[in-house]
């Protein structure tokens, strides 16, 4: 038994995405001028990688009881870990791993609670729905499937940790949380690119099996197309300040990207180089939105 057949379950390189999230709102929480505890803080970060370590064990053991970790070929994007199909006695372990993390996830939601009020409660409620649903319902909804991961990393992860860390909802925080809603929602459609068939032989119906490759290209463009353009329609609102622009460096990255998925939609050899341009994206945007948030 080796640590690294326990870890695969917990999919740690991809967790890298909640701290760049997490950033955005603890930004907008330090513009509000609330009182930033390094406890509370803690808590909002181990409280949301918590709820990602559970959607990820989750999708593993599903995907594994389903059959579909059999049928695809994994990518360092997509496919899961292959830790299940590779030792199937873990599959209980991955289960206890989901609950258990979404069981913290819940603690650290009802402690804010209890601390502010029940403002936080319908963030809450929502994410673990997102949660228990997205790999046994939602990615059989095309609009749904496209949006749940935005939505999660999104408004509920920025403006949740907005809410824990200070008490209320701002415009800011609902304006910065829209630059990651597209982004993250694009960042799993085009991670479904290698596994369309396999999904669609276990009843998955997501944007790319019900519209096709070329048609989810072009979504994919206008996604990243509506995360600059919410950055800029939100500084020109003064819903965000000037200096949040600093995110919009990456938008040359973002053409190429963009391009490239449109015009490879059908040649998932070569996305996976834009896979990993689009994981740059992901990650740096938000920071940079944090720093331009500060810095505001």
């Amino acid at each position: 038994m080796t640590l690294n057949a326990y870890l695969g379950p917990l999919r740690l390189p991809f967790l890298l995405l909640t701290p760049a999230c997490l950033l955005v709102g603890l930004a907008v929480a330090h513009r509000a001028q609330a009182p930033l505890a390094g406890v509370r803080i803690a808590l909002v970060l181990i409280g949301g990688l918590a709820a990602h370590v559970s959607v990820n064990a989750f999708n593993e053991y599903l995907d594994f009881r389903s059959g579909l970790d059999a049928r695809t070929v994994r990518t360092p994007f997509s496919g899961g870990s292959g830790a299940l199909p590779g030792r199937p006695d873990l599959a209980p372990f991955a289960l206890l791993v989901a609950v258990g993390a979404l069981g913290v996830t819940i603690a650290v939601g009802l402690y804010f609670v209890r601390l502010h009020g029940s403002e936080l409660l319908p963030i809450g409620l929502l994410g673990v729905l997102l949660v228990l649903t997205y790999t046994t319902w939602l990615t059989r909804h095309p609009v749904l499937c496209l949006l749940a991961p935005g939505l999660g990393f999104g408004p509920l992860m920025v403006v949740g940790t907005e809410v824990a860390l200070t008490g209320r909802y701002t415009a800011t925080g609902l304006a910065a949380s829209l630059v990651p809603l597209f982004l993250v929602s694009d960042l799993l459609l085009l991670n479904q690119f290698p596994d369309a068939e396999a999904d669609r032989s276990v009843g998955r119906r997501h944007a790319l099996i019900a519209w096709g490759p070329h048609r989810a290209a072009w979504l994919f463009a206008a996604f990243l197309a509506c995360a600059y353009g919410a950055l800029v329609v939100s500084v020109l609102a003064g819903a965000l300040p000037l200096p949040a622009m600093v995110a919009g460096l990456t938008a040359p990255i973002a053409v190429v990207l963009a391009a490239g998925v449109v015009r490879h939609a059908a040649d998932v050899p070569r996305l996976l180089r834009y896979m990993a341009l689009n994981v740059v994206v992901c990650l740096v945007t938000p920071v940079l939105l944090a720093t331009g948030l500060v810095l505001g």
